[in-house]
């Protein structure tokens, strides 16, 4: 064989061989491991290398090859790439995709509601079941003078500023995070209803009232006469009188509310003291915001449970005193 033969020959080969190479390389990343779509959960911790990533996925048969998974990495630029937190990957996805996922943080997210009228404890007991964040560790951010100075907020803790949504998180989010979403997402919405509005009550007032007629009635038809009741109270010296208030300022409450409670000393006791409470006792949504920043014009100062769901409302403590009959009879609702 000639020189020029055995070169071309060469050549040749060392092409087929890399053409093999090159199509091997290539039906990898395009080959899932297997075609079982079953979730697997896979969490790339704070500083964990690529070898390591590479390794765990291989060791979870969620790659065939470390090695050439680390390779096409290298080639993609992407060693540094790998986010952290929490993924949702399976055997059915090709090595291309996971890297993808990987590099591009499509981490895996869980849905959390937050019903209106809740207050900061009972969220924490939701956001706790869910095992997302530190029950403990939300409330004591809840309660943090400097946490709460920082967000501009002048009362004594972020209760009433926890604003209830559906937020879509995911679970390396810590507890000073959601709180910070939750809170920004509260002057997105107050920012955009006093846009509008005339209103000359500090942002406190308006949110301690709010939460006030938010615990008060499930009806948003009813809200802004609600608010508007509280509001002619407040004009007229009159205390609030409210029981979610009392509620809020005892502690251990068994869900019965008794006579005696509402004589208990408490700054949040609109029964004992005039005005509206030391702050918000729940954390209201829009339609209670919008009922105080725009209340229904009338000349009521009280109201009554119809034990319906809705309420019986009066201008004289005559009228009332008749429709607590009424509507009543042996049960105290005395506004």
């Amino acid at each position: 064989m000639s020189k020029r033969a055995l070169i071309f020959t060469s050549a040749l080969l060392i092409f087929i061989l890399f053409s093999f190479l090159g199509l091997y390389f290539g039906y990898f990343l395009i080959s899932p491991p297997g075609i079982d779509k079953k979730e697997e959960i896979f969490i790339v911790k704070k500083g964990s290398g690529l070898k390591k990533v590479a390794n765990e996925l291989e060791g979870r048969a969620l790659i065939k090859s470390k090695d050439l998974f680390m390779l096409w990495a290298i080639l993609k630029g992407g060693t540094k790439d790998i986010k952290a937190g929490e993924y949702s990957l399976n055997q059915s996805m090709t090595p291309a995709r996971i890297l993808n996922i990987l590099a591009t943080g499509a981490i895996k997210t869980y849905p959390l509601t937050i019903p209106e009228g809740l207050t900061a404890e009972q969220i924490a007991d939701i956001i706790a079941k869910k095992n997302l964040v530190n029950k403990r560790e939300f409330i004591s951010l809840v309660r943090d003078k400097a946490l709460v100075a920082s967000c501009n907020i002048g009362g004594p803790s972020l209760e009433g500023y926890l604003f209830p949504d559906t937020y879509v998180i995911s679970r390396d989010l810590d507890a000073r995070e959601l709180i910070d979403l939750m809170v920004n997402r509260f002057w997105n919405i107050f920012n955009a209803l006093v846009m509008d509005q005339k209103t000359s009550m500090p942002v406190k007032d308006i949110v301690t009232l709010a939460s006030i007629v938010e615990k008060e009635t499930g009806l948003a038809v009813e809200r802004p006469i609600i608010a508007s009741v509280f509001l002619n109270r407040l004009k007229k010296g009159m205390r609030l009188e409210s029981d979610p208030t009392v509620i809020y300022g005892l502690k251990d409450f068994d869900g019965n509310l008794k006579r005696k409670d509402l004589h208990a000393p408490s700054p949040y006791n609109t029964y004992i003291n005039y005005g509206l409470p030391l702050g918000p006792i729940a954390n209201p949504g829009r339609e209670s915001l919008m009922a105080v920043i725009n209340p229904t014009e009338t000349d009521y100062l009280y109201f009554v449970s119809k034990n319906d769901g809705s309420h019986h409302f009066s201008a004289t403590l005559i009228e009332h005193n008749r429709a607590v009959v009424r509507y009543q009879k042996r049960h105290r609702r005395v506004r």
